[in-house]
């Protein structure tokens, strides 16, 4: 059943990557069961360590699934040269045939337990493997005669263009999924993922690489030897990816005080965040700043807390422009205390500016988006929303970006079916 509801989620970029996955999947085991040159404690090493990877598979910020070490053992495998002066036999098919066992293989334990993978996740790292064995493993034979001889560049070099292809070839790929799942430029998708996979990326090749080049004289030991940092690594990732979501749940519990209080209605924290980031994704905004304006935009009404008579509903958009102005200089001074959130303080304190004072443009952002929230609320009746985004348009130019409301009325618009008057 939850792998059913995942499956529906799921949209057309991602269900096209799955079947090309399912397909060479199917290819290559077939390939691999109708025989052919291939050392089983070779395949079955290399395969239980990237069933090891995909069950200590990680998620990070943004929602990406990785599993890092299940990746570092793919390449590795892909890349053999020999194995203690054996020559690696293996074809490209058998190292889909190895690394689509291994995940399936280390999935299942988490399917058990009813955390069903990321299936477009898998395919990804399952198709970007293949394509670095379908354009290495032809040439394996020729760099070994090169190796043996002493001069090892030359396969180094083919190493790591190709694994550089393959990096590259996988963030087109995320970025394209991403772009369509999260509606921002794809060119921004691909800043996006280069920033987020880019360190990364470059520890996982190396290691693959140092893997398949270190079986050459450490035999099957390698695998030993070079699970332990890859492990450590792994760790590091999963306490940085902890702490930016325990930094997340700390900033909603705090946008949750001033609806507690009774200071703004239910939601309007939430809505208002999720509305801002929609906004920002419209405009095009990198990751980080969107996190930035995420942050902000939940805890933008927390200066109301200093009042001692509660503003109507909250509304800061009905009330004294000097006021407003205040609460955001007190909810800025708030964030300020915590050492660690200067950017998102200043982005509150300036939410009040006008357009001629240049605030940076997630403070635009939260303007608008607070004032349709004031104005429209939990409400889904499309007349109320076409009445807020016109009413946010006679402002445009003095207290609104024409930028920031236009992207809003979009957003708004896929949202509610609104349209413009």
């Amino acid at each position: 059943m939850t792998a059913a509801r995942a499956m529906r989620g799921l949209d057309s970029g991602q269900l096209l990557l799955i079947c090309a996955a399912g397909m060479l999947t199917v290819a290559g085991i077939s390939h691999t069961a109708a025989g052919g040159p291939v050392d089983p404690q070779v395949a079955i090493g290399f395969g239980a360590l990237i069933a090891v990877g995909e069950l200590a598979r990680l998620t990070m910020p943004g929602n990406r699934e990785v599993a890092p070490i299940s990746t570092a053992a793919a390449i590795g495998y892909a890349l053999l040269l020999d194995v203690g002066g054996q020559p690696a036999r293996q074809s490209a098919l058998q190292v889909v045939a190895v690394m689509s066992v291994g995940m399936i293989a280390g999935a299942l334990p988490h399917l058990a337990v009813g955390r069903p993978p990321r299936l477009d996740a898998i395919a990804r790292r399952l198709l970007a493997g293949s394509l670095l064995a379908f354009a290495y493993r032809p040439l394996a034979g020729s760099l070994r005669s090169i190796a043996i001889d002493g001069n090892w560049w030359p396969a180094l070099g083919v190493m790591a263009a190709l694994v550089g292809l393959m990096l590259t070839a996988d963030v087109v790929i995320a970025a394209m999924l991403r772009a369509e799942q999260v509606r921002t430029a794809f060119g921004v998708a691909v800043r996006d993922e280069l920033r987020m996979a880019a360190p990364l990326g470059a520890a996982v090749a190396a290691s693959g690489t140092l893997l398949a080049l270190a079986a050459h004289s450490m035999n099957m030991t390698a695998l030993l030897v070079f699970a332990a940092p890859l492990l450590v690594t792994q760790v590091a990732f999963r306490k940085y990816a902890g702490i930016r979501a325990t930094y997340l749940q700390t900033v909603r519990a705090l946008s949750r005080v001033t609806e507690v209080g009774g200071y703004v209605e239910p939601g309007h924290s939430r809505r208002v965040s999720m509305l801002s980031v929609a906004v920002g994704r419209e405009l095009g905004m990198p990751e980080p700043q969107l996190l930035e304006l995420e942050y902000a935009a939940l805890m933008h009404d927390i200066g109301q807390l200093s009042l001692s008579d509660p503003i109507p509903g909250g509304a800061t958009v009905l009330t004294d422009p000097a006021q407003a102005k205040r609460i955001a200089e007190l909810g800025a001074e708030v964030i300020r205390k915590t050492g660690v959130l200067h950017g998102v303080a200043e982005i509150v304190r300036r939410q009040c500016d006008t357009v001629d004072h240049s605030p940076p443009m997630p403070s635009r952002v939260i303007k608008a988006a607070n004032a349709y929230d004031d104005l429209v609320g939990g409400s889904p009746d499309r007349d109320r929303a076409a009445a807020a985004l016109e009413r946010l348009r006679f402002g445009v130019g003095t207290e609104y970006d024409p930028a920031v409301v236009e992207a809003m009325a979009r957003v708004v618009d896929r949202l509610t079916g609104t349209t413009r008057l």
